[in-house]
C-alpha cells in the first residue's frame, strides 16, 4: 500500500506540476496588473520589492553562470515580465506615496524608508544625485551598449544563418553527422536567429524602464509637493522632506533591480564562446598569461616606489600580482614537464622486453580476438583521436562508417584504433583480420597537398605520395595551404587523409568485410521492412552460407548491394533451378543490370566499352567457356592482362570509365584474371547491358599477331 501510495502521489506531482507551471505566467501578467490598479497595503508593498530584489539578483546569476546565450533562451521574456513587475510597483508604490505620505517615511513600508535613510542618509538632494547617477550608468552605459551589441549581434545572426545550415549540410552529406543531429543542429541555428532577434527587440525594454523611472520620479515629486501643501496644508519644506524623501527611496528600489536586470542583459548579449560560463572564461583568459600579471607588477611596484605615493596599497597590490604570476608560471611549467614525461612513457627503450603484470595462471581470458578492422598508430598521431586535444579522427572514422553503409549496403565492422609502438612515430597501419593491408604516414598541424595531374607548379614541402590511390603530393605546413589551393592542387589534412585511405581499403575489401555476423545483422534488418520475404526466401530456399557467398562475389566485382530486396527475389526465383553461388550471383547481376550500369558510367545512356578482338574472344571462350576444354595458355593470359591494363589506364586518362564487354559464359573468368594488374576495370556481360542503353565500341583488346 505504501508504495502504491508513493507512486500515486509522484504522478499527482508530476501532472499537476506541469499545471502549475503553464499557469505561471499568465498568473503572473494578472497579478502585474492588479499592483496597477488595486490598492496595496504597505507590508504587501515590501514583500513585492524583496522579490523584485530578489529576482533581480536571481536572473544576473543565471546570466554569469550560462555557457551560451541559448541557455537562457527564456531571457527575452523574463526581461518583459520584470520589466512590468518594476513599473507595477512604482504605479503602486506612487499612489501609496502621494496618499499617504504626510504621516512621515514609513508611509509606504519599510523597504522605501531603509533606502531613504539608510542609503541616502535621509537627504533627499543626495538621493536626486545618487539616482541621476544610476540612471546614467544604466541608461547611457549598459543599456546603450548592450543594445548596439544585440542589434548587430541579430543582423549578424541572420545574415550567417544561410551558412550555417549549408554547413549542416554539408557535413550530413559529407558523412560527419547523421540526420537527427542535423535536425538538431538545424533547429538550434533557427533558435539562435530568434533569440538574438528577440533580444534586439527585448533590449528596448530596459531602456524604456530607466527613461520611465525618471519621468515617475518627477511625476511623484511635483504631485506630492501639490498634495501636500494644497491638500494636507504642509510647508515647502515639509513637503519636501515627506515627499521628496519617499519619491527618491522608490526610484532607488526600482532603479537598482533594473540596473541588475541591464547588467544580466549585457552580460547573455557580449557572450562569446561556448565552452565555460563567464567567470570561468574570464579567469582562464586573463590569468592564464603570467607574463601579463609578471608585467603588471612590476609597474604597482615601480609607482609604490615614487615620493608621496600610497606606498602600502602599491607595494602590496604589486606583491599580490607578482605571487600570483609566479604561481601561474610554476603550474604551466609543472604542466610541461608531465606532457613531456607522459610521451616518453610511450616509447619503450628498443629491445625492451614486457614484464608480466600478474603473476597468475593463463586463461581464455588472455586469447584476444582478431580485430576485423584495426587501425594502428604511432605515438605522434595518438593526439588525433584525443578529443581533449580537438582530435577528430574518430568522428570522421564514423563518418566513413556511416557513408559506406549508405553506398555499398551494409554496416561494416567497428574499427578498432589502438597505438603501436613499433611503427614509425607518425606512421599508421591498416589492418584486416590481423594482416597489414595499407599504411602511410601523417603529420599532424601539416597538409597534404596533392597532384591531380598535369600541375607542375612547384611547392615547399616534403614529396610523397597520396597513400589511397598513389598520386603525387606533398606535405605542406599552413603557410603554403592557400598557395597550394589556388595553384589547383587538392589540400588536406592529416585527419582526412587516414580517413580517406581507410574509405578507400573498405571499398577495396568490402568482400572480405561481409563475414557471417555482418551477413546475419543485414537479414534481421531487413526482415523489419520485409519479414514474409526473409521468411519465405532465407534460410529455406537459400542457406545463409550460399546468400553470403553470393553478396561476396558481387562485392569483389564492385557491385553494390544496397537494393537488397532485388537481391532476395532473385535469388528465391532462380533457388529451385540451382544452387551453385556462382549462377545465382550471375543472375543477380543481370537484374542488377541498371542499377550496375549506373553505378559505371552514371546517367547517360550511351555506353563506351572496351572489347575484345573476335579472334581472340573466340580462343578465349573455347578455353575458359568450357570445362573439359584445355587451360588458357599463361602466355595469353599475361598478354591479356598486360593489354587490359594499358587501355584501361588509357581510358581513365581520358576521363571516361574503363569497362571490358565480353561474353556472358567467360564473364567471370575474365574478371577474375584483370581484377590483379587493373582493379579498376570493369567487366560487363552482353545480357548485363540495359535494353535502355545502347553501346559505342572504343578500344580493342587485340591478340598476339596485332
Amino acid at each position: 500500500m505504501s508504495t502504491a501510495l508513493i507512486k500515486n502521489l509522484q504522478a499527482w506531482n508530476t501532472k499537476n506540476g506541469s499545471v502549475i507551471q503553464s499557469l505561471a505566467a499568465p498568473v503572473l501578467v494578472i497579478a502585474i496588473l492588479a499592483l496597477m490598479v488595486l490598492p496595496i497595503p504597505p507590508w504587501l508593498l515590501d514583500t513585492f520589492f524583496t522579490l523584485n530584489i530578489a529576482t533581480a539578483l536571481m536572473v544576473m546569476m543565471i546570466a554569469a553562470y550560462m555557457v551560451k546565450p541559448l541557455d537562457f533562451a527564456a531571457f527575452p521574456s523574463v526581461l518583459l515580465l520584470t520589466t512590468l513587475m518594476r513599473l507595477s510597483l512604482n504605479v503602486a508604490s506612487t499612489r501609496v506615496v502621494l496618499m499617504e505620505g504626510h504621516t512621515g517615511p514609513g508611509a509606504a513600508g519599510a523597504v522605501i524608508e531603509a533606502f531613504g535613510h539608510f542609503l541616502i542618509g535621509g537627504n533627499f538632494a543626495v538621493g536626486l544625485i545618487v539616482f541621476a547617477i544610476l540612471v546614467v550608468i544604466n541608461f547611457v552605459v549598459i543599456t546603450k551598449g548592450a543594445e548596439r551589441i544585440a542589434e548587430v549581434s541579430a543582423r549578424f545572426t541572420l545574415d550567417a544563418m544561410p551558412g550555417k545550415q549549408m554547413a549542416v549540410d554539408a557535413d550530413l552529406n559529407a558523412g560527419l553527422i547523421d540526420e537527427p543531429e542535423a535536425k538538431r543542429r538545424r533547429l538550434e541555428v533557427q533558435e539562435e536567429a530568434n533569440f538574438f532577434g528577440s533580444m534586439d527587440g527585448a533590449s528596448k525594454f530596459v531602456r524604456g524602464d530607466a527613461m520611465a523611472g525618471i519621468l515617475i520620479l518627477v511625476i511623484t515629486i511635483v504631485g506630492g509637493f501639490i498634495i501636500g501643501m494644497a491638500q494636507h496644508g504642509l510647508s515647502a519644506g515639509e513637503a519636501a522632506n515627506s515627499y521628496i524623501l519617499l519619491a527618491v527611496g522608490d526610484a532607488l528600489v526600482a532603479q537598482i533591480p533594473g540596473l541588475l536586470i541591464s547588467v544580466a542583459a549585457a552580460m547573455v548579449i557580449s557572450r562569446v564562446g561556448k565552452d565555460n560560463n563567464t567567470g570561468q572564461q574570464i579567469a582562464a583568459q586573463m590569468l592564464g598569461t603570467p607574463r601579463a600579471l609578471a608585467i603588471t607588477a612590476a609597474i604597482l611596484i615601480m609607482l609604490g616606489l615614487i615620493p608621496n605615493m600610497p606606498h602600502t596599497v602599491f607595494l602590496g597590490m604589486g606583491s599580490l600580482f607578482a605571487y600570483g604570476a609566479w604561481l601561474i608560471y610554476r603550474r604551466n611549467q609543472k604542466t610541461a614537464e608531465q606532457a613531456q614525461s607522459g610521451g616518453a612513457a610511450e616509447a619503450p627503450m628498443p629491445g625492451a622486453l614486457a614484464a608480466p603484470q600478474q603473476d597468475s595462471e593463463a586463461t581464455w581470458d588472455d586469447l584476444q580476438p582478431v580485430d576485423l578492422l584495426g587501425l594502428e598508430l604511432g605515438y605522434r598521431l595518438i593526439a588525433l583521436v584525443d578529443k581533449k586535444r580537438q582530435g577528430d579522427l574518430l568522428t570522421r572514422i564514423k563518418g566513413v562508417r556511416r557513408k559506406f553503409a549508405q553506398e555499398v549496403g551494409f554496416l561494416p565492422p567497428a574499427v578498432h584504433v589502438r597505438d603501436n609502438l613499433e611503427l614509425k612515430p607518425s606512421a599508421y597501419r591498416l589492418t584486416l583480420r590481423g594482416v597489414m593491408v595499407g599504411e602511410g604516414e601523417a603529420f599532424p598541424g601539416m597538409y597534404l597537398a596533392i597532384n591531380p595531374g598535369g600541375i607542375s607548379t612547384p611547392l615547399i614541402g616534403t614529396p610523397t605520395t597520396d597513400p589511397a590511390f598513389g598520386l603525387p603530393a606533398h606535405w605542406i605546413d599552413e603557410r603554403q595551404k592557400e598557395a597550394a589551393q589556388m595553384a589547383g592542387f587538392t589540400v588536406v589534412d592529416s585527419e582526412t587523409v587516414m580517413a580517406t585511405h581507410l574509405s578507400h581499403l573498405m571499398q577495396t575489401h568490402a568482400a572480405k568485410l561481409l563475414s557471417r555476423n555482418e551477413v546475419q545483422q543485414l537479414v534481421e534488418h531487413v526482415a523489419k521492412s520485409a519479414p514474409k520475404l526473409i521468411e519465405e526466401v532465407i534460410p529455406k530456399m537459400v542457406p545463409i552460407t550460399s546468400f553470403q557467398k553470393v553478396l561476396q562475389l558481387l562485392l569483389e566485382d564492385a557491385v553494390h548491394i544496397r537494393d537488397i530486396r532485388t537481391i532476395i527475389e532473385t535469388l528465391a526465383e532462380h533457388a529451385t533451378s540451382t544452387q551453385d553461388p556462382v549462377e545465382l550471383a550471375r543472375r543477380v547481376r543481370i537484374a542488377l543490370a541498371p542499377a550496375i550500369v549506373q553505378q559505371i558510367y552514371g546517367p547517360t545512356r550511351e555506353l563506351n566499352v572496351i572489347a575484345i578482338e573476335p579472334g581472340l574472344e573466340r580462343l578465349l571462350v573455347q578455353a575458359l567457356g568450357n570445362p573439359q576444354a584445355p587451360s588458357l595458355d599463361p602466355g595469353v593470359a599475361d598478354l591479356l592482362t598486360q593489354r587490359a591494363a594499358e587501355v584501361a589506364n588509357k581510358q581513365e586518362e581520358l576521363g571516361m570509365p574503363a569497362c571490358l564487354l565480353v561474353p556472358d559464359a567467360i564473364r567471370n573468368a575474365i574478371a577474375r584474371l584483370v581484377r590483379r594488374v587493373a582493379p579498376r576495370l570493369q567487366v560487363l556481360a552482353h545480357s548485363e547491358i540495359p535494353e535502355t542503353h545502347t553501346i559505342r565500341i572504343g578500344p580493342i583488346l587485340k591478340g598476339a599477331n596485332a
